[in-house]
């Protein structure tokens, strides 16, 4: 055992039978399970956050297979890399089938013109291509790659999952099987759920608590609440404000204050604060929500929407999480309609795409002498001059007459 490597990688998985998790696509009844085992691998986008099992499945892969394995990382490798992966693939002497699985961490990390590098090569057959990325495949990844590979999407690990892992770590000689470790199950789950679904957060905080703490007085190691809680860090969440997380929990926030639900309001608006998200940013789309989905039914929440976008700039942070949770509970407390945004969308559509007519001679505006001669203004009925201050009149063209774009009920 080399105590030089991580935990996380002593203990990763070396078959199949040994991953943890990812049932829904390494279910034995999978597809991908089914091609896997028969060494028939197609190129392959894994995509899902950190810790959830890519580079352990790309590594049960390559123990699979029979093809040449090559790994590299997109943070620190170029074109460069790729074609001299191609050419050990293509040397027959030393890869006799011609062709090798290329493992990319992080492969939204290469720029469009690495990316295109790999494309001959992965359209012949010569590299079978395992990317992994936290980051939306579909936005990050050419359009060209995306084409010829399978993505699947990889969960969050549940805390069972973490908790049966941690598990094999405490007994594994290849883990932390020969420390003699005594800790209570309710802890390891305990551990697990801090973890966020991330297993590779769970074994640095185990193994930082075993490798940190004395052996008592029977040879054992015992590893207590407070012990873990001093080598773990706080429980994270999944949000990194320059990813696709990032526009999940903005879409969340946006449709909980649409959905008039204030708790699941303030937890997504949470969320973002917490994972760095700018509060200016914040406020308009508060201000956004207030008009287009509060609107008529509560005019009111834009004034509050908007002063606090003013407050937020002149406060800032951290006491700027305030005026922003008490704007956004108020817009998603606020009775709904969409009349305004339903409306200005129908009247664009008509004037982009419909022949709609002149504006009527009597409300057109007469500013120079004589163009009242022409009928510009004449006719029209000053409204505060009736009772009320309204009359019947015609305002648009003839040929819009009867369309309706504001609808109370919406």
């Amino acid at each position: 055992m080399d105590l030089n490597q991580p935990l996380a990688y002593r203990v990763r998985p070396k078959k199949l039978e040994d991953f943890v998790g990812q049932e829904h696509i390494l279910g034995k009844d999978k597809l991908l399970y089914r091609t896997i085992k028969a060494d028939r691998l197609s190129s392959l986008i894994l995509w899902g956050p950190p810790g959830c099992g890519k580079t352990s499945l790309a590594k049960v892969i390559s123990e699979t297979t029979k093809y040449k394995f090559k790994k590299i990382n997109a943070v620190t490798a170029g074109i460069a890399d790729i074609k001299s992966a191609v050419e050990e693939a293509k040397n027959r002497l030393l890869n006799p089938s011609g062709k090798c699985i290329l493992f990319i961490d992080e492969i939204h990390r290469f720029n469009k013109l690495q990316q295109d590098a790999l494309l001959p090569f992965v359209e012949d057959g010569t590299i079978i291509l395992i990317g992994a990325t936290t980051e939306n495949p579909y936005f990050e990844v050419n359009k060209a790659l995306i084409s010829r590979s399978m993505v699947i999407k990889l969960e969050p690990l549940t805390e069972e999952n973490i908790f049966k892992i941690l598990k094999n770590a405490l007994t594994s000689e290849e883990g932390l099987g020969s420390f003699n470790v005594e800790i209570d199950e309710k802890l390891l789950m305990k551990i697990a759920i801090a973890s966020n679904g991330d297993v590779r957060t769970a074994l640095n905080g185990l193994e930082v608590a075993v490798l940190t703490t004395n052996m008592n007085s029977d040879g054992k190691i015992v590893i207590t609440d407070e012990i873990m809680s001093q080598s773990m860090n706080r429980r994270k969440a999944i949000f990194d404000k320059n990813g696709d997380s990032h526009y999940d929990n903005i879409s969340a926030f946006i449709k909980s204050m649409r959905g008039s639900d204030p708790d699941a309001t303030i937890f997504y608006l949470a969320r973002a604060i917490d994972g760095g998200e700018d509060p200016v940013f914040l406020a308009r789309r508060i201000v956004i929500c207030a008009s287009e989905d509060v609107g008529m039914a509560n005019s009111n929440a834009l004034v509050v929407a908007t002063s606090a976008m003013q407050a937020v700039t002149m406060v800032g942070m951290p006491e700027a999480r305030i005026i922003l949770s008490h704007a956004a509970t108020y817009v998603a407390k606020s009775k709904k309609s969409n009349s305004c945004y339903i409306g200005i969308d129908k009247a664009l559509e008509d004037v982009r795409t419909k022949d709609t007519g002149e504006i009527p001679m009597h409300i057109r505006n007469a500013p120079a002498e004589g163009m009242s001669n022409l009928g510009y203004g004449v006719g029209y009925k000053y409204p505060h001059d009736y009772p009320g201050h309204f009359v019947e009149q015609q305002y648009l063209p003839d040929k819009m007459l009867g369309t309706k774009y504001y609808d109370e009920e919406q």
